[in-house]
């Protein structure tokens, strides 16, 4: 959907895992969308060159998320919450809805 405005289908994919989670690891992300992880970093450090995000280091892993100071980000982050919205909803499910409370013991999965 957004790959020809963004380059390719990978930075689309980053782009929306970010505007939905806020901040990830370059291998959660390939992991999510079975991407390759250099597919992943590519573009993950493109975008943080130009100034979109920015990164700190955890450990040997590296953590990005949006960078608070650049004035298109809030712009940017309101176009891909409509392109977000817009997916169908069983992709919306399958990538874009992680569980993030550790599930309540006895309960059936």
């Amino acid at each position: 959907m957004l790959e020809t405005i963004v380059g390719s289908a990978a930075a689309e994919k980053v782009l929306l895992y970010l505007q939905n989670y806020e901040q990830a690891y370059g291998r959660e992300i390939s992991a999510t969308f079975e991407l390759s992880n250099s597919q992943v970093q590519k573009q993950l450090l493109k975008l943080e060159s130009g100034g979109l995000l920015v990164s700190r280091r955890i450990g040997r892993t590296r953590l990005y998320q949006w960078n608070p100071r650049n004035p298109l980000v809030p712009s940017l982050r309101a176009f891909l919450a409509v392109a977000l919205d817009s997916l169908p909803a069983n992709e919306q499910q399958q990538f874009f809805r992680k569980r993030t409370r550790p599930r309540r013991s006895g309960k059936a999965l």
